[in-house]
């Protein structure tokens, strides 16, 4: 196995994730606004799970958003 190339794909593989998780968060609210489901103003949980069957992985992390 070649760390170095490990590391590599793991940051391109999160650079993704990051980027289109915003990009879907920021969707996802703008429209629950836009419906009025949202105010705009309050604070939405949020979950987010990696899962590697492969290697055994499971694993999530939860937190806050909030909107203003």
């Amino acid at each position: 196995m070649n760390e170095e190339i490990l590391n590599l794909e793991v940051r391109k593989f999160l650079k993704n994730v990051g980027i289109t998780s915003q990009r879907e968060i920021e969707h996802a609210v703008l429209k629950a606004v836009e419906a009025g489901k949202l105010n705009g103003s309050e604070t939405i949980d949020i979950k987010m799970t990696l899962v590697a069957p492969a290697i055994g992985i499971s694993h999530s992390i939860e937190g806050k958003i909030a909107l203003e």
